[in-house]
């Protein structure tokens, strides 16, 4: 399946934890090594590898490890706008367009006038 709107949360966190089992495992890295190596305990790799990611922070670490850490790439990148983008996103709204806030203050006005 292509569409991953279409897995359940569990059914795409197994599929995260079978990916970093076949990566380790191509790596030729012990799940003991890879606990060490990212900081992480045995269990925490058993766990995430069988689909159970409690800690994303542990992922991390293993995806570090393992560097598949650029997966995360389009997450962290911030946009970049050329000038002119930017010029354009600024003046897209026509000021004749703007609306501001009236009425509670300018009804107050009134009130402490009539006094």
């Amino acid at each position: 399946m292509n569409d991953i709107y279409m897995l359940a949360d569990v059914a795409i966190f197994e599929r995260i934890g079978d990916r970093l089992k076949q990566t380790r495992l191509k790596q030729n890295i012990t799940q003991q090594s890879l606990a060490d190596d990212a900081n992480v305990s045995l269990s925490s790799i058993k766990k995430i590898e069988k689909g159970e990611i409690g800690s994303f922070d542990s992922l991390l670490r293993v995806l570090r490890t393992l560097g598949l850490l650029n997966v995360l790439q389009p997450l962290v990148d911030e946009e970049q706008l050329s000038p002119s983008e930017y010029y354009n996103l600024v003046h897209s709204q026509d000021k004749k367009n703007r609306k501001r806030a009236v009425g509670k203050l300018q009804n107050r006005e009134k009130e402490t006038t009539e006094w």
